[in-house]
């Protein structure tokens, strides 16, 4: 199953190119605001299935073209994300120590939507192609061996960086946490269709050309292994986010007016725009060309626009 929010954060159900409207069927779930029903759903989705499939064979639905789609989890209450999870293609001796961050929930955007590079002096900003897993249910000290009956399913997850910036230190919250920092989409695709999440081909385009390729059979630290160490730092709920890291050697700077697609087999293509009022530029090299060149630090310089040494 497909789940996703559309227009005025109505949640529906992707019924091949058409989207079936739920709302009718899960009015009986207590709310507010519209961008958290989709958290108290998943915690009660064993109860709301079987309406949900009836509903969804019965409607026909509008066109996927005619609404206009919106995050698949727009207030999530965690964003885990896994740093350094990758074995870069054995490039990597041995896996490094299993580490993440927190994002804010309010870096959140969608599809179509579009990525702000602030007035910061970054050193460059770049995007992450990760597989991102949706919590199913309560997980407190789970282990690894029952990690993967916590999770709900999964989407395509970027995660936004401003690197370099100053004090030396103090990196993770103002690298990560930027508004517009967190596309995802375009839904949430339950776990059912997703046999094997560790041998998923994931990759990302910048202007049409492919940059970051591989596959998550590459993780340093697999799924059930993340879910088993971030639940033991904090108590996981229904709908948060658990990024599970990147291949770092495709990355490259984002740039105004790049159109930016990610896609994880099995869940679609999420698509972004990247703007920059400021229009600074960088090489377009990625990290393993800028390695082979033999160029210094990890990744290409500033070349033009304000910040540019």
């Amino acid at each position: 199953m497909k789940i996703l929010y559309f227009n005025d954060y109505r949640l529906g159900i992707l019924k091949g190119d058409r989207v079936v409207d739920i709302m009718p069927a899960i009015d009986g779930i207590p709310h507010i605001d519209r961008r958290t029903v989709i958290s108290d759903l998943i915690a009660r989705f064993d109860d709301y299935r079987e309406r949900l499939e009836t509903l969804v064979a019965r409607e026909d639905g509008q066109p996927l073209s005619s609404v206009t789609l919106r995050p698949p989890i727009p207030l999530p209450r965690n964003i885990d994300c896994m740093a350094v999870n990758y074995m870069e293609d054995g490039t990597r001796s041995e896996p490094a120590p299993i580490n993440g961050f927190h994002k804010s929930a309010s870096a959140v955007i969608g599809p179509g939507d579009t990525m702000v590079l602030g007035d910061i002096p970054a050193t460059v900003f770049e995007g992450e192609a990760e597989l991102a897993v949706i919590i199913g249910k309560q997980a407190r000290n789970v282990s690894a061996a029952e990690a993967m009956d916590y999770v709900f399913g999964y989407t395509n997850f970027i995660d936004g960086s401003a690197r370099g910036l100053p004090p030396a230190g103090n990196v993770f919250f103002q690298m990560k946490s930027r508004d517009t920092f967190a596309p995802m989409g375009p839904y949430i695709v339950t776990a059912d269709e997703i046999p094997d999440p560790q041998n998923l081909q994931v990759r990302l385009w910048v202007n049409g050309n492919v940059l970051q390729d591989f596959n998550t059979s590459d993780m340093a630290h697999d799924i059930a292994r993340c879910i088993e160490w971030t639940s033991a730092i904090h108590t996981l709920e229904p709908g948060d986010i658990l990024a599970t890291g990147t291949n770092h050697r495709g990355l490259s700077a984002f740039q105004d007016g790049d159109e930016v697609a990610l896609e994880v087999e099995g869940l679609g293509r999420l698509s972004i725009n990247i703007r920059d009022d400021l229009q600074r530029t960088w090489s377009r090299d990625t990290r393993l060309e800028h390695a082979e060149k033999g160029l210094d630090g990890p990744h290409t310089p500033q070349l033009t626009g304000k910040y540019a040494k």
